[in-house]
């Protein structure tokens, strides 16, 4: 499983998103139809653009409790001060990709920032 982690300003549009996660995807050689889902945390569950992104995709949008996103939080690459007061986490897309990708997941690298977008590429543990 692939999945794309997202963070962002407030009321960032569906392009920013896409843009963020195509920029993210081909910093690692990836298209987009590898990704398996998108992830963000709780927080930005009411952020329309992320959402349509998912829809853009055709791929779920996995919101993350802050329990999981902090779980995941030992495992990220990135340090945003204001990412770790909003959320409770270094990195939003970090965590939330790896929160979704499950137990063994890793990242590809450090989160991709893109203007007012995180993006950031986790792979399960059990992924070639």
């Amino acid at each position: 499983m692939m999945v794309a982690g997202i963070g962002s300003r407030k009321g960032v549009g569906v392009e920013d998103v896409l843009a963020a996660i195509e920029t993210a995807l081909e910093a690692h050689g990836l298209a987009m139809t590898a990704l398996s889902a998108l992830a963000t945390a709780a927080l930005k569950k009411d952020e329309d653009a992320i959402a349509a992104a998912g829809r853009s995709l055709n791929l779920p949008v996995v919101i993350v409790d802050d329990a999981a996103l902090q779980a995941a939080s030992p495992g990220t690459l990135s340090h945003s001060s204001l990412s770790q007061e909003l959320a409770g986490t270094p990195s939003v897309s970090e965590a939330a990709a790896l929160a979704v990708a499950g137990a063994g997941a890793k990242l590809l690298g450090p989160r991709t920032v893109l203007g007012p977008v995180t993006c950031a590429i986790a792979i399960s543990g059990d992924a070639p």
